[in-house]
């Protein structure tokens, strides 16, 4: 991988995260999402909410055929992104775009995509997954994490700290309505931080 080992610029991107309390996907959650994507294979992927690449690159080394378009809309965040992908070897096959995932137009992306996986702002999972259900592939798949929010989903609401109540309330209504979705069978898996799995029927 480039200029140093995957192991080396995973470890500085890790450290990088924890110090600038940037939110990247817990190991075994990521660990997870990798193992069921090599199950199915995917050769595009949409990911929404790039923070500075890490589950992007992870992705793309795990599938060495896949490529991988991912939107962060805060530039600082997108800037580090594309330094660390530059550092890597991956960047023929790993594509930022610096914009709001739900602004986004698609002359903009190169749908159709077999997997996409959102990882943006957690209050708004059910405009996401409304907006680039229509961008999947036949036999395509979205993976959506953060679905226990550190257990705050599963508090009562009045146990949750008052600025995080809208974002839990959307989060539980947004897995709710995915149960009974009429065009996908979801599923949750309890690893990482949560993870919802929606296949098409």
């Amino acid at each position: 991988m480039g200029n140093q080992s995957s192991y080396a610029l995973f470890t500085k991107m890790r450290s990088y995260a924890a110090e600038h309390h940037v939110p990247i996907m817990e190991e075994q959650g990521i660990d997870e999402l990798i193992e069921l994507l090599q199950r199915q294979e995917p050769k595009k992927l949409l990911e929404l909410g790039t923070a500075i690449g890490y589950s992007a690159l992870r992705i793309a080394e795990a599938l060495p055929d896949a490529h991988i378009d991912t939107i962060e809309r805060d530039l600082g965040r997108y800037e580090k992104a594309l330094e660390y992908i530059g550092e890597s070897s991956l960047e023929s096959r790993v594509r930022a775009i610096c914009a709001d995932a739900l602004e986004v137009e698609r002359a903009e992306l190169d749908a159709p995509y077999d997997a996409i996986f959102i990882d943006a702002a957690k209050g708004q999972y059910e405009r996401f997954f409304e907006k680039y259900e229509r961008l999947l592939s036949d036999n395509g798949m979205i993976y959506c994490d953060n679905m226990s929010m550190h257990g705050m989903t599963e508090l009562p609401i009045k146990q949750v700290p008052k600025r995080k109540r809208t974002m839990i309330r959307n989060i539980r209504s947004f897995r709710e309505k995915m149960v009974e979705h009429p065009r996908f069978h979801c599923e949750l898996l309890a690893v990482g931080d949560g993870l919802l799995v929606c296949t098409k029927k």
